[in-house]
């Protein structure tokens, strides 16, 4: 699964392998992100999300939680599962906002043709990618595109750029399959001091 390693994986104990959804299958860190990289892949509890937190963008589009896309005329929100997480999709803008960065940051979107591209900016330094340690900077700029391929698929696509981190822009694609019919969202809600969360942290240090 692409929580726990977005590039291509085997399975280890309580670690299911998958084929990752990385263009290329490699990540183009710096020397230097690539070494801290490895250092926090030590620990889990370095992973923000073992606490609790949001995982942020893109991670949260691949997490293993259900999420619904809600379109009227005038906006575009996904609303999650895990954590109560929702997003907006500004359709009224061209400019990002300024002021504190976010775990979700600030999304503008617009359409290319039947595409719904996300521009998403102004994200933390809190979040990895997945729990092996792979992980970004303040300076994360995710490009996000929604192509509808048939009446229960969506194909997306991610392009991340960090100058802090990266050595080039990348990406990664796979696609989203809608849930049965009259499904309805269910609401898991994470809580940093259940006995579940405060197992895998001790485990994890």
């Amino acid at each position: 699964m692409a929580a726990f390693n977005v590039v291509k994986h085997r399975g280890d104990y309580g670690f299911p392998g998958g084929p990752g959804i990385v263009e290329g299958d490699q990540i183009p860190y710096q020397d230097g992100a690539l070494k801290k990289r490895n250092e926090l892949a030590k620990s889990l509890y370095n992973d923000s999300q073992s606490r609790c937190q949001l995982p942020g963008v893109p991670r949260i589009t691949y997490s293993p939680y259900a999420f619904e896309i809600v379109q009227t005329p005038g906006s575009i929100q996904a609303i999650y599962e895990y954590a109560h997480a929702w997003r907006i999709f500004h359709l009224d803008r061209t400019a990002h906002s300024t002021g504190t960065d976010t775990f979700d940051g600030d999304s503008i979107a617009h359409w290319e043709g039947d595409t719904l591209v996300v521009d998403v900016k102004n994200l933390n330094d809190k979040t990895w990618l997945d729990t092996a340690g792979d992980f970004h900077s303040d300076q994360l700029h995710v490009t996000e595109r929604y192509t509808p391929i048939d009446a229960n698929t969506i194909w997306y696509e991610a392009t991340l750029e960090d100058p802090k981190v990266y050595t080039k822009s990348w990406k990664m694609r796979f696609p989203l399959h809608r849930q049965a019919k009259n499904f309805e969202l269910a609401e898991y809600d994470c809580d940093e001091n259940s006995s579940a969360t405060r197992q895998l942290s001790s485990s994890a240090q």
